[in-house]
């Protein structure tokens, strides 16, 4: 029996990788003889699933996707590109011979960042190639550098809870901690970030205040999340398009448990809970923090006081500082 190997990985040579997704054949050629005149390397689809399957194995530089296309339509397609954390930060230009409002709003809508209409003409879209790839290559180098420096950074669009983008480290924390996949934001965070932008902006009363982070605790590591600041030129965007910058950086507690589980003989549950109320937060705040109900924190403390062998969670608290610092 025949061994399958995995294809070899694409030469790309000097130039971009371009996927170019059209039922038309006479188009497919156009665009793939001025391209490859270019200097990139060029890969077709002809229907909606055959794109999708290419850019999930080859991770284009950008995509030439047609509007209108039977079965699964160039819409579509977009939004299933931009769904799938792999080839979302892929730049898409929509081909289409609808230049109605409607279409072109539909072609941004589901993830497009640019479009040309038909008939093609080969020079235009090699100037909005060259653009948009620039782009892109820019916020990936930029990405990296993040995640280098240990800044895991995403951006999200309040209104719809879209992440909008996020570098790798953001992602690998919020599947750790939230356990989301995809370009929806996990509920938790949309429903504090909504919270906070109302807090930031004092909600049209003109009086806003500093914003609070959000932090999430699994054993022995936090997460916390830290609003940054509004993304883009437009300084007062509509509510719809207004996006934000959120900083999420992650700690370790573990020694502080350890710390506190062999001083006072509590379970590993308890020390997480005794460690935030030692910070000052209170039942609803800790229950929020470890996915817990605040009855369930209430009879936690139940038991840390009595195997403190005290009587308030002030003293309680007084304690694990003294120890901990």
């Amino acid at each position: 029996m025949p061994e399958h190997h995995p294809p070899p990985p694409l030469d790309r040579g000097a130039g971009d990788l371009v996927l170019i997704v059209d039922d038309v054949p006479d188009n497919l050629s156009l665009l793939h003889d001025a391209l490859d005149e270019a200097g990139h390397t060029v890969l077709v689809a002809r229907d909606g699933p055959s794109a999708i399957a290419r850019a999930q194995q080859a991770k284009p530089d950008v995509v030439l996707l047609d509007a209108m296309m039977p079965g699964m339509d160039g819409f579509e397609v977009a939004r299933r590109l931009k769904a799938d954390p792999e080839t979302a930060a892929i730049p898409i230009i929509f081909m289409t011979a609808l230049t109605e409002t409607e279409h072109v709003l539909a072609a941004f809508g589901a993830g497009g960042v640019d479009y040309v209409t038909k008939p093609l003409e080969p020079r235009q879209v090699l100037a909005r190639i060259a653009a948009h790839t620039q782009t892109a290559r820019a916020q990936h180098q930029a990405r990296h550098a993040l995640d280098a420096f240990g800044h895991a950074t995403l951006v999200v669009r309040p209104a719809d809870g879209r992440l909008v983008w996020q570098t790798a480290l953001a992602r690998a924390l919020l599947r750790d901690y939230f356990g989301s996949a995809g370009s929806a934001a996990p509920v938790p965070l949309i429903d504090w970030l909504r919270e906070q932008v109302a807090a930031v902006t004092g909600a049209g009363t003109g009086t806003g205040t500093a914003p609070q982070p959000l932090v999430s605790a699994r054993g022995g590591r936090r997460l916390t999340l830290e609003l940054h600041s509004l993304i883009g030129d437009d300084p007062s965007p509509g509510p719809d398009e207004a996006e934000w910058l959120i900083v999420a950086t992650e700690a370790d507690d573990a020694a502080a448990f350890d710390a506190m589980m062999q001083a006072f003989g509590l379970t590993v549950r308890e020390a997480e809970v005794l460690y935030w109320v030692a910070k000052g937060k209170t039942n609803r705040d800790v229950g929020e923090i470890l996915a817990m109900s605040p009855r369930t924190v209430t009879k936690h403390m139940e038991h840390i006081l009595q195997k403190m062998d005290v009587e308030t969670r002030t003293a309680a608290a007084a304690r694990v500082l003294k120890l901990i610092g």
